[in-house]
């Protein structure tokens, strides 16, 4: 059975109604200041790195924070704060290093009980798993296009 136009707008109109507003600007705003606050974090790191260290390379201090940052979400997450900040911040909360890590410690924690290997290990990659094999498949494809273009 086909809805004609006017029905067709009705049962939207309804819909509508019933429908929780959202509140976008807020959002927004939430997901802006959580992804620049957990970036702040991760040069803050990096320049406190080379203040201590003042010869470190800077290809060495990115790796360094880097691990930092992996380290702190892991924790955060393992402890249930990440969480809370991706509940406040959205979208922002997934800033690439953080929302990564994020990925692969949460299902590891859910399937603690389950045992280290057949817990932890087995469910560890379930939500990353994918996108790196993705990731990794489609930049082998990018790069055959590339050789022959």
């Amino acid at each position: 059975m086909r809805l004609d136009k006017e029905q067709s707008k009705e049962y939207l109109a309804e819909i509508r109604k019933d429908m929780p507003k959202t509140k976008h600007v807020r959002t927004m705003v939430r997901a802006f200041l959580t992804g620049g606050i957990i970036c702040c974090i991760g040069q803050g790191i990096g320049d406190a790195i080379k203040a201590i260290f003042p010869s470190m390379q800077e290809d060495e201090v990115g790796g360094f924070v880097t691990m930092m940052m992996i380290l702190l979400t892991a924790i955060l997450t393992g402890i249930g704060v990440y969480d809370k900040i991706g509940a406040f911040g959205g979208a922002g909360s997934i800033v690439p290093i953080t929302g990564f890590a994020n990925s692969i410690v949460s299902p590891a924690i859910e399937h603690k009980r389950e045992g280290i290997v057949l817990g932890l290990c087995a469910n560890m990659f379930s939500i990353a798993g994918p996108v790196i094999v993705f990731g990794i498949s489609a930049s082998v494809l990018v790069g055959i296009i590339y050789c022959f273009i």
